[in-house]
């Protein structure tokens, strides 16, 4: 095999997908998504991905960002999100409209977790249909014009996230 750079996206029969994330002399060390880093003799049989140039200089921090956008393209996992400050150790209380009904109490991080779970699995619903090898261009768009509507009714629950970035939007969002 030719040398691959920091980057580059390979499949090995054994451990499955992976990316280079150090170039040795004679070895690669390569973050698998589900076996964690292993090292990789350079002689190694494996079917290369994405080839990146080894004469590219990449910095840690772009590796870094690359390989969690790969492996959460790429895995069912989800990442780590935050909560707004101001709703830590609170609580979501569901009121009747009936006064002889007793309300219900449930933590807010609760309520949280559920809605970024939704999220998530939402994504990886646009992935797969995306990748559906069977779904016409049409059929994607029409599906993924439901998931945009979907995303721009959770909009309300932004208000739960600390940063930004994490916010649904809808599809009025996307288009500015």
């Amino acid at each position: 095999m030719d040398t691959l750079g920091v980057g580059s996206r390979i499949k090995h029969p054994e451990h499955g997908i992976g990316v280079i994330t150090m170039v040795h002399k004679r070895a690669y060390d390569v973050c698998y998504i589900e076996k964690g880093v292993r090292t990789l003799l350079k002689d190694a049989h494996v079917e290369v991905i994405d080839r990146v140039s080894t004469d590219m200089d990449i910095s840690f921090n772009e590796m870094e960002e690359s390989l969690i956008k790969i492996l959460q393209h790429w895995s069912d996992t989800s990442e780590i999100i935050h909560i707004a400050d101001k709703w830590d150790g609170g609580m979501m209380l569901l009121q009747p409209g009936d006064k002889n009904l007793q309300g219900k109490e449930v933590p807010i991080e609760t309520f949280f977790h559920k809605i970024v779970m939704l999220r998530d699995r939402l994504r990886v619903l646009e992935q797969k249909i995306n990748a559906h090898p069977k779904l016409t261009d049409a059929d994607k768009v029409d599906m993924q014009q439901y998931i945009t509507r979907i995303y721009g009714s959770l909009t309300t629950f932004n208000v739960l996230f600390k940063h930004k970035a994490d916010y649904f939007t809808g599809e009025s969002s996307k288009n500015e």
